[in-house]
């Protein structure tokens, strides 16, 4: 039976065979694990909104005919990837960390294009294998992971130049029931808590390297795949008695490194197979769909924006003038990167596979903006909260005997403020721009989908300056080459004729 709310899907991950290390043990049950399980949380959370909300978080699928978590669905139209966006700014206001979903929605729409048109070169069949995935994986409402980015060993040297070539994920075996692949997917978000993977070529391939052309899914337990847990600033604070210290007291956000030693994957799975031409396309299109899904930080921004005026009340000063204009500009910051991601969706296009595409030149401004603006409106949020933010005793000595006493005489803030209340929303603050969630609202805005040169890389591509230079010259009335020599020639041919006249 299909997963429908949080719970069950919790409970659809209990009792799998993932092999999981966490410092340097094998982790017994994910679920159960405090460090681990509000990551879990915080997917949980895209099940229940789906349910309270089916109109923002669900949609209707032609593929399955069933209605189907969104980050399930095909893009069908322009309107789809709106409201993608709107239901990733809603989850990241619901959770103020990575909600771990939009890579694996991403990666099935430019995979649903991609393999449309490998198909339509080479006669394959791959479209056709993807197209029956995406009905079984919306029939029990899974989440997929997507992992595209290798280790890379030596960033000068293409995958088949690496002194070591498993530094690229690979095959290495083919027979008639499928292939083998050997290698590794580093920083993988969300990957222990999905119920697959589908793995991906990271770069534009040459033909030495048709071994690493290659596409395919397998259940996240399969054999073969270890994952060793990535480690987040502050993340043993989850460990903790209580949970005042963690900052957010639900969720968080999850990556680990995959390693697949020999992970068999049958045919009817493998979406690529050596057309190392389409990885460069399988790439640009991912990115373009991820780099304007990062609209989900404009929810982060509105929770650290709620913090920072929260925090400004308790202190008593939330009418200062220069208290409100750093809330405007962070405001104005947050706003500009989701004007930017809703406007690459609604100037999408239709693709030969008949799913839709946002505009590319837009996606990348959305993502060049998340590079920079969370890091700023993080610094505003630190101005307003103060250096007790980073000072502040433990949840501990806020619950002694002896020393919480003290605590709450020489913590107030204005009258009528708990001193419990406002440790909270400073440990939130601390959490989302220091601790454990800053790597989801900070670093994960800096490196995921592309580093900044990524994206400008992609903007210069598309920056059309000779058309650009036209429209200059054609209202200041220049002439270039060929047509500024005929203008000259008509010109003295006019004066010739005025001339003689005379």
């Amino acid at each position: 039976m299909a997963i429908r709310t949080g719970a069950e899907y919790i409970q659809s991950l209990r009792g799998r065979k993932t092999k999981v290390y966490l410092f340097g043990e094998l982790v017994k049950e994910p679920v159960d694990h405090p460090m681990i399980r509000p990551s879990i949380n915080a997917v949980a959370e895209t099940y229940d909104l789906a349910a309270r909300e089916s109109d923002l978080a669900s949609a209707s699928s032609s593929i399955s005919g069933l209605q189907v978590n969104r980050f399930l669905h095909i893009a069908e139209s322009a309107e789809d990837l709106v409201n993608q966006n709107k239901m990733q700014r809603k989850l990241g206001q619901l959770t103020g960390t990575c909600f771990q979903r939009c890579v694996g929605m991403d990666a099935l729409n430019s995979l649903y294009s991609v393999t449309f048109e490998i198909d339509e070169k080479h006669k394959t069949n791959y479209h056709k294998r993807l197209v029956d995935f995406i009905k079984m994986i919306q029939a029990e409402n899974f989440v997929i992971g997507g992992a595209m980015t290798d280790p890379k060993g030596d960033r000068s040297k293409a995958p088949h130049e690496q002194e070591d070539p498993d530094v690229f994920l690979r095959v290495v075996e083919k027979n008639d029931k499928g292939i083998v692949v050997r290698g590794a997917k580093a920083h993988q978000t969300g990957c222990i808590n999905s119920h697959w993977i589908v793995f991906m070529p990271t770069m534009r391939l040459q033909e030495n390297d048709v071994d690493y052309a290659v596409v395919g899914a397998v259940p996240a337990d399969a054999p073969g795949i270890t994952y060793i847990y990535g480690r987040q600033s502050c993340d043993t604070r989850s460990m903790e008695e209580g949970d005042l210290d963690a900052g957010n007291s639900k969720f968080s956000g999850q990556e680990a490194m995959i390693i697949f030693d020999n992970v068999f994957v049958p045919w009817e799975h493998v979406f690529m197979n050596g057309e190392y031409e389409f990885a460069s396309m399988l790439v640009e299109r991912f990115t373009c769909y991820h780099r304007r899904s990062y609209v989900c930080k404009t929810g982060l921004g509105d929770v650290l924006i709620g913090a920072a005026a929260a925090v400004a009340d308790y202190n008593g000063v939330p009418n200062v003038s220069h208290i409100k204009d750093k809330l405007v500009e962070m405001t104005h910051l947050n706003e500009t990167i989701y004007a930017a991601g809703v406007a690459s969706s609604y100037q999408a296009h239709k693709t030969k596979s008949g799913n839709w595409l946002n505009d590319d030149m837009l996606a990348n401004v959305c993502k060049h903006n998340v590079t920079r603006f969370p890091y700023e409106i993080g610094r505003l949020a630190q101005d307003i909260a103060g250096g007790l933010m980073v000072t502040l005793p433990s949840e501990k000595d806020l619950r002694s005997p002896e020393t919480g006493p003290l605590l709450r005489k020489y913590l107030r803030g204005r009258k009528g403020v708990d001193v419990e209340d406002r440790m909270r929303i400073l440990r939130l603050i601390e959490n989302m721009t220091l601790g454990r969630n800053a790597v989801g609202y900070l670093t994960e805005s800096m490196h995921g989908a592309g580093s900044p040169q990524a994206q400008r890389i992609q903007i210069a591509r598309q920056m059309q300056l000779e058309y650009k230079k036209k429209l200059a010259k054609n209202l200041a009335n220049v002439k270039d080459g060929e047509d500024a020599a005929q203008e000259q020639s008509d010109y003295f041919q006019r004066v010739f004729k005025t001339s003689s006249k005379k």
